[in-house]
């Protein structure tokens, strides 16, 4: 697996919206709930969770999808690509789709979550496994962990 280099850019399918990353991510995971499923459109949606001043929209405008709830999702408006996600009341990190950058073979799950909804087909190499979420306070301690397996490379 190769490392994450920085900055780092992408964009959605059709290429109307375009993003960059400039901070490594503070965790990566897979969620496998059914909201998950259905807007991905798979077994599970990724994600890898950018400190907040390390991520831009460079280019185009995306919209809000999904529920309109609790977070917000955010998908070109051409194409539909659902390419990152800011959960409401957390301003620190925004999810972004790691699929969405030009190189994605740096990601893979550190976590994965709700895996008490997860297809039963379903693996990750994931070295954390919750039925829901973590709790609040084991966030920290993941954190540190994956930023000490360098996954990225430092800046």
């Amino acid at each position: 697996m190769s490392k994450l280099s920085l900055p780092s850019e992408g964009g959605c399918r059709c290429g109307r919206v375009k993003i960059r990353i400039s901070k490594p991510p503070l965790l990566t995971m897979a969620c496998h709930c059914t909201g998950c499923q259905k807007m991905s459109s798979s077994a599970y949606s990724l994600s890898a969770a950018i400190p907040a001043e390390g991520f831009e929209v460079v280019e185009g405008e995306p919209v809000i999808g999904g529920l309109h709830a609790a977070a917000k999702h955010y998908f070109c408006g051409h194409c539909m690509t659902w390419m990152f996600t800011r959960p409401d009341g957390i301003d620190f990190f925004v999810n972004v789709r790691p699929t969405m950058l030009d190189d994605p073979e740096w990601f893979s799950p550190f976590i994965e979550t709700w895996t008490s909804e997860k297809l039963p087909w379903a693996t990750t190499p994931a070295k954390h496994s919750y039925e829901a979420l973590p709790a609040m306070d084991a966030y920290e301690g993941l954190i540190k962990e994956y930023m000490a397996s360098g996954r990225t490379q430092p800046l």
